[in-house]
Protein backbone atom coordinates (compact mmCIF):
# COMPACT_ATOMS: atom_id res chain seq x y z
CA UNK A 1 0.00 0.00 0.00
CA UNK A 2 1.48 3.32 -1.24
CA UNK A 3 -0.19 7.00 0.45
CA UNK A 4 0.22 9.76 -1.82
CA UNK A 5 0.11 12.83 1.10
CA UNK A 6 -0.74 15.63 -0.94
CA UNK A 7 -3.46 13.97 -3.34
CA UNK A 8 -4.73 11.43 -0.50
CA UNK A 9 -4.59 8.70 -3.08
CA UNK A 10 -3.82 5.19 -1.26
CA UNK A 11 -2.85 2.78 -4.68
CA UNK A 12 -3.03 -0.67 -4.10
CA UNK A 13 -1.97 -3.51 -6.28
CA UNK A 14 -4.46 -6.23 -7.40
CA UNK A 15 -4.16 -9.44 -6.58
CA UNK A 16 -5.55 -12.45 -8.92
CA UNK A 17 -8.64 -14.16 -6.84
CA UNK A 18 -8.31 -17.73 -6.20
CA UNK A 19 -9.89 -19.49 -3.74
CA UNK A 20 -6.91 -19.32 -1.45
CA UNK A 21 -6.82 -15.63 -1.63
CA UNK A 22 -10.21 -14.19 -1.76
CA UNK A 23 -11.19 -17.08 0.96
CA UNK A 24 -11.66 -14.03 4.02
CA UNK A 25 -14.07 -12.25 1.67
CA UNK A 26 -16.15 -15.32 0.11
CA UNK A 27 -15.51 -17.52 -2.93
CA UNK A 28 -14.38 -17.86 -6.33
CA UNK A 29 -16.17 -20.07 -7.81
CA UNK A 30 -15.39 -21.82 -10.98
CA UNK A 31 -16.66 -24.27 -13.83
CA UNK A 32 -17.10 -27.75 -12.56
CA UNK A 33 -17.94 -30.65 -14.54
CA UNK A 34 -21.48 -31.53 -15.82
CA UNK A 35 -23.03 -33.35 -13.16
CA UNK A 36 -21.25 -32.80 -10.32
CA UNK A 37 -22.60 -33.13 -6.80
CA UNK A 38 -23.36 -29.75 -4.88
CA UNK A 39 -20.11 -29.51 -2.72
CA UNK A 40 -17.53 -27.27 -1.11
CA UNK A 41 -16.65 -25.66 -4.41
CA UNK A 42 -19.97 -24.41 -5.21
CA UNK A 43 -21.43 -21.25 -4.22
CA UNK A 44 -22.31 -21.33 -0.28
CA UNK A 45 -25.44 -19.08 -0.29
CA UNK A 46 -27.47 -17.48 2.34
CA UNK A 47 -30.44 -16.26 -0.02
CA UNK A 48 -32.79 -16.91 3.25
CA UNK A 49 -34.24 -12.75 3.89
CA UNK A 50 -36.43 -12.63 1.13
CA UNK A 51 -36.78 -13.10 -2.68
CA UNK A 52 -33.75 -13.76 -4.63
CA UNK A 53 -33.10 -11.71 -7.60
CA UNK A 54 -30.88 -12.77 -10.51
CA UNK A 55 -30.27 -10.19 -13.09
CA UNK A 56 -27.72 -8.73 -15.64
CA UNK A 57 -26.29 -5.29 -14.64
CA UNK A 58 -24.66 -2.45 -17.50
CA UNK A 59 -21.79 -1.08 -15.61
CA UNK A 60 -20.42 2.26 -17.77
CA UNK A 61 -17.59 4.78 -16.53
CA UNK A 62 -16.18 2.12 -13.65
CA UNK A 63 -12.24 3.09 -13.39
CA UNK A 64 -10.23 1.35 -11.77
CA UNK A 65 -10.42 3.88 -8.64
CA UNK A 66 -13.20 4.30 -5.65
CA UNK A 67 -13.70 6.30 -2.27
CA UNK A 68 -16.70 4.14 -1.08
CA UNK A 69 -17.37 1.34 -0.26
CA UNK A 70 -20.78 -0.69 0.66
CA UNK A 71 -21.58 -3.94 2.70
CA UNK A 72 -25.03 -6.11 2.69
CA UNK A 73 -25.91 -7.57 6.38
CA UNK A 74 -28.84 -9.72 5.15
CA UNK A 75 -27.68 -11.53 1.93
CA UNK A 76 -24.21 -12.97 0.25
CA UNK A 77 -23.92 -11.95 -3.30
CA UNK A 78 -22.56 -13.30 -6.39
CA UNK A 79 -20.87 -11.30 -9.14
CA UNK A 80 -19.28 -11.77 -12.85
CA UNK A 81 -18.53 -10.87 -15.56
CA UNK A 82 -20.35 -12.33 -19.03
CA UNK A 83 -17.74 -13.26 -21.35
CA UNK A 84 -14.75 -13.51 -18.72
CA UNK A 85 -13.30 -10.18 -19.12
CA UNK A 86 -10.96 -8.83 -16.86
CA UNK A 87 -12.37 -6.50 -13.94
CA UNK A 88 -11.22 -5.57 -9.96
CA UNK A 89 -13.16 -5.86 -6.72
CA UNK A 90 -11.83 -3.68 -3.79
CA UNK A 91 -12.81 -5.07 -0.52
CA UNK A 92 -12.47 -5.52 3.20
CA UNK A 93 -13.50 -8.14 5.21
CA UNK A 94 -16.86 -8.02 6.76
CA UNK A 95 -17.01 -6.22 10.27
CA UNK A 96 -20.89 -6.60 11.36
CA UNK A 97 -21.03 -6.59 15.25
CA UNK A 98 -23.76 -8.38 17.93
CA UNK A 99 -25.41 -5.32 19.47
CA UNK A 100 -24.57 -6.43 22.36
CA UNK A 101 -20.67 -5.87 21.47
CA UNK A 102 -21.81 -2.23 20.39
CA UNK A 103 -19.45 -0.66 23.27
CA UNK A 104 -16.71 -1.78 20.93
CA UNK A 105 -14.65 1.38 19.63
CA UNK A 106 -15.93 2.95 16.36
CA UNK A 107 -19.16 0.84 16.67
CA UNK A 108 -22.01 2.30 14.30
CA UNK A 109 -25.33 1.66 13.88
CA UNK A 110 -26.60 0.96 9.93
CA UNK A 111 -29.06 3.46 8.40
CA UNK A 112 -30.72 0.71 6.74
CA UNK A 113 -34.02 -0.92 7.26
CA UNK A 114 -32.17 -3.81 9.42
CA UNK A 115 -30.52 -1.49 11.92
CA UNK A 116 -27.61 -4.03 11.97
CA UNK A 117 -24.29 -2.48 14.09
CA UNK A 118 -20.63 -2.51 12.56
CA UNK A 119 -17.17 -1.57 12.80
CA UNK A 120 -16.22 0.75 10.05
CA UNK A 121 -13.81 -0.52 7.20
CA UNK A 122 -9.63 0.07 8.11
CA UNK A 123 -8.14 2.70 5.26
CA UNK A 124 -5.28 -0.40 6.07
CA UNK A 125 -7.74 -3.41 5.74
CA UNK A 126 -8.40 -2.55 1.81
CA UNK A 127 -7.58 -5.16 -0.81
CA UNK A 128 -7.87 -5.15 -4.29
CA UNK A 129 -8.64 -8.42 -6.16
CA UNK A 130 -8.21 -9.16 -10.09
CA UNK A 131 -10.94 -11.72 -11.27
CA UNK A 132 -10.15 -12.99 -15.01
CA UNK A 133 -11.59 -15.92 -16.66
CA UNK A 134 -14.82 -17.53 -16.64
CA UNK A 135 -15.61 -17.43 -12.61
CA UNK A 136 -17.62 -15.29 -10.17
CA UNK A 137 -17.20 -14.34 -6.62
CA UNK A 138 -19.78 -15.17 -3.68
CA UNK A 139 -18.95 -12.69 -1.14
CA UNK A 140 -19.63 -13.74 2.51
CA UNK A 141 -22.57 -11.63 4.58
CA UNK A 142 -21.16 -8.62 5.32
CA UNK A 143 -17.87 -8.10 2.86
CA UNK A 144 -17.66 -4.60 2.62
CA UNK A 145 -16.71 -4.62 -1.77
CA UNK A 146 -15.83 -1.41 -4.04
CA UNK A 147 -17.15 -2.31 -7.59
CA UNK A 148 -17.24 -4.10 -10.14
CA UNK A 149 -14.31 -2.14 -11.60
CA UNK A 150 -13.00 -2.12 -15.39
CA UNK A 151 -10.74 -0.52 -17.82
CA UNK A 152 -13.41 -0.97 -20.55
CA UNK A 153 -15.84 1.46 -21.11
CA UNK A 154 -18.50 -0.65 -20.67
CA UNK A 155 -19.19 -4.33 -19.56
CA UNK A 156 -21.99 -6.03 -18.29
CA UNK A 157 -22.31 -8.32 -14.99
CA UNK A 158 -24.40 -10.70 -13.48
CA UNK A 159 -25.06 -10.32 -10.02
CA UNK A 160 -27.09 -12.51 -7.69
CA UNK A 161 -28.45 -10.99 -4.42
CA UNK A 162 -32.12 -10.01 -2.92
CA UNK A 163 -34.75 -8.01 -4.80
CA UNK A 164 -34.44 -4.95 -2.39
CA UNK A 165 -31.24 -5.50 -1.34
CA UNK A 166 -30.12 -2.06 -3.26
CA UNK A 167 -33.19 -0.60 -1.04
CA UNK A 168 -32.73 -1.99 2.32
CA UNK A 169 -30.03 -3.48 2.89
CA UNK A 170 -26.87 -1.29 1.61
CA UNK A 171 -24.60 0.01 3.86
CA UNK A 172 -21.83 2.35 2.22
CA UNK A 173 -18.70 3.71 4.13
CA UNK A 174 -16.70 7.00 2.84
CA UNK A 175 -13.14 6.92 2.87
CA UNK A 176 -13.17 10.44 1.63
CA UNK A 177 -15.21 11.74 3.86
CA UNK A 178 -14.20 9.72 6.84
CA UNK A 179 -10.87 9.15 6.19
CA UNK A 180 -9.48 11.65 3.91
CA UNK A 181 -8.60 9.37 1.50
CA UNK A 182 -9.15 7.76 -2.46
CA UNK A 183 -7.93 4.51 -3.63
CA UNK A 184 -6.67 3.81 -6.90
CA UNK A 185 -5.93 0.56 -8.33
CA UNK A 186 -2.01 0.06 -9.14
CA UNK A 187 -2.27 -2.10 -12.94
Amino acid sequence: MEISGESKWVKLKAVEATPESFGEYGQVVEASPDGDVFGPSDAQLDLSHGVPRFYVMNLQGRPLKFSTITHHASVTQCLGSIGGHVWYLGVAKASIVESKDREGNNVVQSHCASGHFYVPPAVADVRVFKITGPKFLKLNVGTWHAGPLFMAGTMDFYNLELSDTNVVDHTTHDFLKENGVKFLIDE
